[in-house]
């Protein structure tokens, strides 16, 4: 990937917006003190991804934004925006399909930033990675600020080491070994999690079977009774019937035998009167 052009607004200095074209070849920036330089150099490591004020010379991060002057007045965004030639395609696989590559970094103040590629919301690590994969980056060797060659000379060997693994272009791939390390611990620990829950539900499942084997054999036992009562009582209807029937015979009999009674009583009182 290339630069092609950077573009500027808000951004220290550079309160009006200000497009920077970078030509194939050497392009030099010159001038005299205090006129911007270093502020364009700050940019590229803005927007590819630096987090840390101090690097930017500032307390907080929001000190990127125009501050003001004796006749301009304050910013409350700052943005800046830098152009890539991706036509070697030498960009990670989720941008690679496009030729040009734009990426833009957006502050406001009290809200944060906000990077994009292409126009789409990135997450910061995603830019950084991007750039890191092209062995540049914010942090990168190829940005050489004042001191940073002393530093530089003077750094650890792990320091060192960061340094030529930058230059490599496999620096981003400690980040995303990283990356993936953190996701694999959270599987784990989603997995243990999983693990618990599992012995719970395992738990309710035996609780809930006792449960359900006790409501059939209560709804069972219910239906045996209630059988049983609707036996009980067709037998007590039965027998009350066949008493019924009975009595009411017994009582046609008895009618039967008085009313034989009374016939003969009345002809003996018949020929008793004839006598």
């Amino acid at each position: 990937m290339q630069f092609a052009k950077l573009r500027l607004i808000g951004f220290k200095s550079f309160v009006d917006p200000t497009e920077l074209v970078i030509e194939p070849g050497l392009t030099g920036i010159v001038g005299p003190n205090g006129c911007g330089k270093s502020n364009l150099v700050e940019a590229l490591r803005w927007v590819m991804g630096e987090t840390s004020p101090k690097r930017m010379r500032g307390d907080e991060m929001e000190d990127v934004i125009f501050a003001g002057s004796v006749t301009r007045p304050a910013r409350n965004i700052a943005e800046v925006a830098l152009s890539l030639d991706n036509s070697a395609r030498r960009a990670p696989p989720q941008f690679n399909d496009e030729d040009w590559l734009e990426v833009s970094r957006r502050i406001e103040r009290g809200n944060g930033s906000v990077y994009r590629i292409n126009g789409k919301e990135q997450r910061a690590r995603d830019v950084q990675l991007l750039f890191a994969d092209a062995a540049t980056g914010a942090h990168s060797t190829a940005l050489v600020s004042q001191g940073r060659v002393s530093a530089i000379i003077g750094a650890k060997p792990t320091e060192r080491r960061g340094l030529l693994e930058e230059a490599a272009g496999i620096a981003g791939l400690h980040s995303r070994r990283h990356e993936a390390e953190l996701r694999l611990r959270a599987a784990e620990a989603n997995l243990a999690r999983l693990d618990d829950v599992i012995l719970t539900l395992e738990g309710q499942y035996q609780s809930l079977r006792k449960q359900a084997r006790q409501a059939t054999r209560y709804r069972n036992v219910n239906d045996q009774i209630r059988r049983a009562e609707a036996l009980a009582f067709h037998l007590q209807w039965v027998e009350l019937a066949a008493r019924g029937e009975t009595a009411a015979a017994a009582l046609a009999a008895v009618e039967t035998e008085v009313a034989a009674l009374t016939e003969r009583a009345a002809l003996a009182a018949t020929a008793q009167a004839e006598a």
